[in-house]
């Protein structure tokens, strides 16, 4: 009896022919997909191109959520000062009138300006305010003070009048003291201002040092000569913008 032979038949495996063909879907999808986009999105691409442009040209420019923009120019963007730097300005402009009409009064030698920390400060000795031991104003400062008066129109800050002595002590039937006569003067003062020169009593407070608080010397008749005087302080209502910097005339 013969023995039949025996025939394996060999099958090539293909199983790898189902994800191939699967990730060739995929890549196809992809290219569609991005294909798409492309042409889609060229006029987006278009106005991002253009806003860069301006971007590094000087300019900024924002897109909103339709793809569009609005531009604006650094040239045009501004900065707002501060309350302190507005209240510095104002005062320098008015110091810088003052000291010419100081100088155009022939006063310069004897009234000052400064921009301190504490605000405008108006220096102006006795001498050309008061007789010697008196408290009146005298009428040839008035054009002076109508002038400062009409300056000080232009702030709203309040006002200090403030009336200084020398240590020479003084003891009349009028003034008791020295504290008596710097007070008065800066009274009478403050009542030129506001009854001549339209400025509202309700922007002013009176001081009268005396002698306690000279600013020079009382052992020499110059130092004691500048010591007498009256000071008309506009009083910043911010801290001063130029830090401890201080203008004078």
């Amino acid at each position: 009896m013969s023995k039949k032979k025996q025939h394996h038949e060999e099958h090539v495996d293909e199983s790898w022919l189902i994800p191939y063909a699967d990730m060739l879907t995929l890549l196809l999808a992809l290219f569609i997909v991005m294909f798409a986009m492309s042409q889609t999105d060229k006029a987006k691409l278009q106005k991002m191109s253009e806003q860069f442009n301006i971007i590094f040209s000087g300019g900024t420019a924002v897109l909103n959520e339709s793809g569009q923009s609005s531009e604006t120019s650094n040239t045009a963007m501004t900065i707002t000062p501060s309350n302190s730097e507005v209240e510095e300005g104002k005062m320098n402009e008015v110091k810088q009138l003052l000291d010419k009409e100081i100088a155009k009064s022939g006063y310069s030698d004897k009234v000052k300006t400064s921009l301190n920390a504490e605000g405008l400060e108006i220096y102006i000795q006795d001498a050309v305010l008061f007789n010697s031991g008196d408290d009146k104003v005298l009428t040839n400062i008035s054009p002076l003070l109508l002038d400062v008066s009409k300056m000080l129109k232009s702030l709203d800050n309040n006002i200090k009048v403030v009336g200084h002595t020398d240590t020479v002590p003084i003891s009349t039937g009028r003034f008791r003291s020295n504290w008596d006569l710097s007070a008065m003067r800066a009274i009478n003062v403050m009542s030129f201002l506001v009854d001549t020169g339209g400025l509202s009593a309700s922007r002013f407070s009176i001081q009268g040092y005396g002698e306690q608080m000279p600013k020079f010397s009382n052992s020499t008749e110059e130092g004691r000569t500048k010591n007498r005087r009256v000071e008309i302080v506009v009083v910043r209502k911010y801290p001063s913008a130029a830090g401890k910097t201080i203008k004078t005339n």
